[in-house]
């Protein structure tokens, strides 16, 4: 069978992606069902090794601290969440957005942003590591599930979304011509970027806040958060803190998404795009906040980043996780037959630097810390 374009939803505006004009797959392939291309890619994230190792990987705080925190895989659902809520009012395709969103993150190293920039440091003069790329290089080539090729032969959609995602912490490097370097992405792609946005930055002064690395004294200084408390107090004058809290970050969700589904509305017809070949022709951002609603949500990450990212509990573990991943790469470099065999058989083929990459990034927190004690403590069992 063919991807479902008969079963694709009929209501979805001219402007978003359909399987019916997807650029298609990599490989040719005979389907069991009939599912529309985007599902079926959603289907096969869910369902890939890197996708279930993101429940124990960074998001701010590692997984030992406690059962409550977020990781990369808890917030992977919740940029999914978002990404259809927001999907879902402009006509969008929702299943193309899901996708993207359980994707965005599957190259993410072990402790967060700092793994990243250990590897990059140490990938120097081998091909670097940027994580969007290291994203598309698992769903390419590391998931090995399918007799006829590596990766998951995902739609090109899906794969250029993923390489040309963009946050405050990553810049889209899609120097490949397969992606059209330059031109921007289906929408469905660009407001990944702010779903993931506003997911991270509220569940972070969730975590924060019970913690207790911030409190609700600090807070009251951020105008956006401040504003949206005080209308939840008003009106539930007798609820508690913890409820409060709870309240406030749902409302505040709710709020950026009002205004980013009506900015970019308001984008998407002054631009006169009906289609995704006009998207591609005017070639601008089309998905945004309204300039005021920037400016306050920017107020807000600079508290987070101030506050709670550069805390001393939180600084001392990205020190510490500096020094694990960096001792690993060492001795994996100076003694490669540390590493599993089916790892060590690549190595002719890839560079024993991108392989050693490869592991490391594929490792969970906890992994990481169980083989950095396997390989460097005397009396741990290897």
């Amino acid at each position: 069978m063919k991807d479902g374009i008969a079963m694709e939803r009929t209501d979805l505006a001219g402007y978003a992606a359909t399987s019916a004009t997807s650029r298609g797959r990599r490989y040719q392939e005979e389907f069991r069902d009939n599912r529309p291309a985007f599902e079926r890619d959603r289907d096969r994230i869910i369902h890939c090794a890197a996708f279930r190792r993101l429940e124990y990987k960074t998001q701010v705080f590692v997984n030992h601290e406690g059962d409550y925190y977020r990781t990369r895989l808890t917030h992977s659902l919740e940029v999914a969440q978002i990404g259809k809520g927001i999907a879902r009012r402009l006509g969008l395709n929702e299943e193309l957005t899901e996708t993207l969103a359980l994707a965005h993150d599957l190259g993410h190293t072990p402790f967060g942003h700092t793994g990243e920039e250990v590897l990059n440091r140490l990938m120097e003069g081998c091909g670097g590591f940027e994580h969007n790329l290291q994203s598309l290089r698992v769903v390419d080539e590391l998931e090995e599930r399918y007799p006829g090729f590596n990766g998951l032969n995902l739609s090109w959609e899906v794969r250029e979304g993923i390489v040309k995602h963009s946050s405050q912490y990553d810049t889209p490097s899609a120097t490949y011509a397969e992606f059209l370097p330059g031109v921007v992405p289906a929408i469905e792609a660009q407001l990944i970027n702010f779903a993931d946005e506003i997911a991270y930055n509220n569940h972070d002064i969730d975590d924060g806040l019970k913690s207790g690395y911030i409190n609700l004294n600090q807070l009251k200084k951020v105008d956006l958060w401040n504003e949206v408390h005080e209308r939840i107090l008003e009106k539930y004058p007798s609820i508690d803190v913890e409820r409060g809290v709870c309240q406030t970050v749902s409302a505040l969700i709710g709020f950026l998404i009002l205004d980013l589904v009506e900015t970019t509305a308001q984008n998407i017809e002054k631009l006169g795009i009906k289609t995704q070949e006009d998207l591609r022709r005017v070639n601008l951002q089309v998905v945004s906040f309204s300039p005021a609603m920037a400016e306050r949500n920017a107020a807000l990450k600079r508290f987070l980043f101030q506050n709670l990212y550069r805390h001393y509990k939180v600084e001392r573990m990205r020190v510490k996780a500096e020094r694990y991943l960096a001792e690993l790469f060492e001795v994996y470099l100076k003694h490669p037959t540390l590493l599993p065999q089916k790892h060590q058989v690549k190595m002719e083929r890839e560079g024993r630097e991108r392989v050693i990459c490869d592991y490391i990034a594929g490792m969970t927190d906890r992994f990481a810390l169980d083989e950095f004690k396997r390989l460097f403590e005397p009396y741990e069992r290897v």
